[in-house]
């Protein structure tokens, strides 16, 4: 699992939240069989990390309207890099959305 990446982007509905921009989270979890990287102490077991990092820093450069959208790229992404991840599960967050009142953040959550 990888919590609390933050990232700073142009997403959103309205014209000047992609002016702008914003801050952003993202969490990944993934489900998978940990076997070979128990027993062999070997990265092909699992998942790196920093290859996850990457992509979802990819998609997050790549301006959109949606927060689903955002999360269901990462999903497609990490499958397909990582055939063996049986599940994602995918978090994310804007800071302060434009809505009229106090609210710290808006989440969508994706898992397939």
């Amino acid at each position: 699992m990888l919590e609390g990446m933050e990232f700073y982007a142009r997403h959103g509905y309205y014209e000047e939240e992609r002016i702008i921009g914003n801050k952003y989270s993202v969490d990944v979890e993934m489900e998978l069989d940990f076997n070979e990287a128990v027993e062999e102490d070997k990265l092909e077991g699992t998942v790196n990390y920093e290859k996850v990092y990457a992509m979802v820093a990819e998609v997050m450069s790549i301006d959109a309207i949606l927060l689903e959208h955002l999360a269901g790229k990462i999903i497609k992404r990490i499958k397909s890099k990582f055939p063996h991840v049986q599940e994602v599960k995918v978090r994310v967050s804007k800071y302060n959305p434009p809505v009229k009142g106090l609210c710290q953040k808006a989440t969508v959550e994706l898992t397939a």
